[in-house]
Parts: C-alpha cells; sequence; structure tokens
C-alpha cells in the first residue's frame, strides 16, 4: 500500500513537471510559429518576464523558458518580430531566474501546455 502510494505521488510530480516545463524553439519564418514575440527595451512594457535556463528541468514556472534544439522537442515555437505592433506576446529578458514570470496574466494562455 506504501509503495502504491509513492508510485501514485511520483506519477503526479513527473506529471506536474512536465506540464510546467517551457521548452522554447526559435522558428526561422512567421508561419511556423505559435506565438510571434517581441522583446521590449523595459520590464514595465512586458507581458512575460523570461529567464533562459540552462537546464529542462529548471523551466518549472511561468517566465523559465528551456531552448531546445529540434522543433519536435518544443512546447512552443516562437517567431520573433521586428516591430511591436505584430507581436502577440511581449517578452523582457531578466538577469535572475527569480524575476521571471508574468506581467500581464491575461496573456497566459498563449503558453498553456
Amino acid at each position: 500500500m506504501k509503495n502504491l502510494k509513492l508510485l501514485i505521488t511520483g506519477f503526479f510530480l513527473l506529471f506536474a513537471c512536465m506540464m510546467s516545463a517551457q521548452k522554447i524553439f526559435k522558428v526561422e519564418y512567421e508561419s511556423q510559429a505559435d506565438i510571434k514575440v517581441f522583446i521590449v527595451d523595459y520590464e514595465s512594457q512586458a507581458d512575460l518576464c523570461v529567464y533562459y535556463v540552462a537546464y529542462e528541468s529548471q523551466a518549472s514556472k511561468p517566465g523559465l523558458w528551456y531552448a531546445v534544439d529540434y522543433e519536435s522537442q518544443a512546447d512552443k515555437k516562437v517567431y520573433f518580430v521586428e516591430y511591436e505592433s505584430q507581436a502577440g506576446l511581449k517578452i523582457y529578458k531578466v538577469q535572475y531566474e527569480s524575476q521571471a514570470g508574468w506581467k500581464n496574466n491575461s496573456k497566459s494562455h498563449l503558453l498553456d501546455f
């Protein structure tokens, strides 16, 4: 009985980690993208503050992005646009992991995995 509880708990923890991972692939063409993204100059302009993590396992909350090498590995494919008006999501790159997260929760549906 105890082993079954541990197994179920482990399964749900693994599932929760998989659901929250934000694996991102940068596509070459706008038509390939799930989301069009613009990088803003100031945090106050952003919908989401983003910190790129070194390992997939670190991408455990909104704004912690892990860049994958292959499109098939990605949760979302992004295209970085040249003009703010073209973007569905505005991001600001932060220096510290703790700064990552939503500034405009109304856009959170764009990154639902």
